[in-house]
């Protein structure tokens, strides 16, 4: 080969060089193109999930929000009239002592005795119709959990140690809830 050929060999060499470089950076560009689109794109959905996710999550809180809000006011509500049908239940007994003092003056002791003794009845057997219960341990183990004892006095005997002799105060049960712990007296 002769000097000539040798440099047209080069100068194609170099064209087919150039021509690969800048094919090789068009594709590089396209392939910049084509990922900088994805990229965009998936940054776009990225953005688009983030905003709904947000969404969803300022659409929840709010609701639990107002759950809360609203259950508070319920709750609140139901205090407020939870006592209104024992209320009820206790008028009818109010206007009987008030016919008993507007009439206490001109009754004997005997048509007063039994005033009150209706008036008694009356209002024990409404509360009881609530579920209130009497609780009379007289006779009973004494029970730390179900009474309070008050006074203790010697046993006269071993077979009555740690037996409730008396109730100085009635103790109450509201539906198997104590509400009021009967104080007792119990032998040692």
């Amino acid at each position: 080969m002769n000097k000539e050929e040798i440099i047209n060999e080069q100068d194609e060499n170099m064209e087919k060089s150039d021509k690969n470089s800048e094919n090789s950076e068009e594709i590089v560009d396209k392939t910049e193109d084509l990922t900088g689109k994805t990229t965009g794109a998936t940054e776009k959905t990225a953005e688009e999930k983030y905003a709904e996710l947000y969404d969803n999550y300022l659409r929840l809180f709010s609701e639990f929000d107002n759950f809360r809000k609203r259950n508070a006011k319920e709750r609140v509500d139901l205090i407020k009239t939870a006592g209104s049908d024992v209320i009820k239940t206790i008028l009818p007994v109010m206007d009987d002592f008030e016919r008993a003092v507007k009439n206490f003056e001109s009754s004997d002791k005997e048509t007063l005795q039994q005033g009150i003794q209706l008036i008694f009845l009356k209002i024990k057997n409404s509360l009881g119709e609530k579920g209130l219960v009497e609780m009379n341990p007289v006779g009973e183990k004494f029970d730390p959990d179900q009474h309070e004892a008050i006074t203790q006095l010697p046993a006269p005997s071993n077979k009555e140690k740690g037996t409730i002799l008396d109730v100085v105060e009635k103790g109450y049960k509201l539906n198997d809830t104590i509400i009021r712990y009967p104080k007792v007296v119990v032998y040692i």
